[in-house]
């Protein structure tokens, strides 16, 4: 295997020991999980040496260190291309510049604490393969976590999205990737109102959802946020027409009917219908303010556990709730 292919070859399910890195870990980025492959510096000679296209982003900061304008998207899409072919295995992703731009540290935190979640009750060995089922709320053009998760763990991923044209640019992807293609299915969410109706079939069973709600509650409000993100970077325009969207970003991955709180109060009330189909729900919550309102929403489906879990990444404070419907004995059955 080439140096700049680091993918786990994992043998089948249902137990295998926690995945380990090829080769012990740079110093420490503050707070990222101990399995995230992101923890150490960044280093720039090997993450070029797997993808060239880089080449022309990476300069000398005021420290003397490589680094990159990570206020740049171009910037950023090239070191998430690089990142993702060097630590697991994805030879081909591409993001039209329209499209949300993830920070792959903070998308493989979350996989790496839903892992944990499923190991509590396995013996403490995360399960990995394919018969380990995900479904991604919102998979977007970036497919970013179903990458993530089938390279670290091989999982099984359904993604499902409102928007046609974003699936059609992460399909692109995946045809480019065959590996990942065979393990990660999309799906075409016809409801705009909808979240697990219609994507959750009546036999379809899964160990884990995940979701990166979206932010906000208007594209003013977005537009308004992004604009303080420019602000403080120093890159606002005074001449733009319009101020330009942190990262790209385009309609549902930014901004939906009642924001974040909305978005996952509807994803509560909605997993109740399939509380026997799913072992743990889960979303990315941005907004503390939004916890409370979603505990309340919890209590209310008749949710039997639920966990809230702390992540850190460098300043960003965020957070994962997970719910389950099952209590303990179903759990580990």
């Amino acid at each position: 295997m080439p140096a700049c292919r680091r993918r786990a070859d994992y043998l089948a399910y249902p137990m295998r020991p926690t995945p380990k890195t090829a080769s012990p870990l740079p110093p420490n980025k503050s707070g990222l999980h101990p399995r995230n492959r992101q923890r150490g510096r960044y280093d720039f000679a090997q993450l070029i040496g797997c993808s060239p296209a880089l080449t022309r982003f990476v300069a000398r900061n005021p420290y003397g260190d490589d680094s990159i304008d990570f206020a740049d998207p171009a910037a950023v899409r090239a070191l998430n291309a690089a990142l993702l072919k060097f630590n697991y295995g994805v030879d081909h992703w591409a993001l039209p510049p329209q499209y949300l731009c993830p920070p792959i540290p903070g998308r493989a935190d979350y996989v790496h604490y839903l892992a944990d979640l499923l190991a509590e009750r396995h013996g403490g060995e995360i399960p990995t393969g394919d018969a380990v089922r995900v479904l991604d709320v919102g998979v977007g053009a970036n497919c970013i976590y179903p990458l993530i998760g089938h390279g670290e763990y091989g999982w099984h991923f359904v993604g499902f999205d409102i928007d046609r044209a974003a699936l059609d640019c992460a399909q692109t992807m995946l045809d480019a990737n065959p590996s990942f293609a065979a393990a990660i299915e999309l799906r075409l969410q016809g409801n705009p109102r909808a979240i697990f109706r219609g994507m959750i079939g009546e036999r379809e069973r899964f160990h884990l959802t995940l979701c990166n709600p979206p932010f906000h509650a208007s594209l003013a409000e977005a537009r308004a946020g992004s604009e303080r993100k420019w602000r403080n970077l120093g890159k606002a325009d005074p001449d733009a027409a319009a101020p330009r969207l942190n990262f790209g970003g385009h309609g549902a991955e930014l901004h939906c009917p009642g924001g974040e709180e909305g978005f996952i109060r509807r994803m509560i009330a909605e997993s109740a219908d399939y509380s026997e189909q799913c072992l743990w729900f889960s979303s990315l919550v941005s907004k503390a303010a939004t916890l409370p309102v979603a505990l309340r929403a919890l209590r209310a489906a008749g949710a039997r556990e639920h966990r809230v879990i702390d992540m850190a990444q460098g300043q960003k404070r965020s957070r994962i709730l997970a719910w389950t419907y099952y209590d303990e004995d179903e759990r580990r059955a």
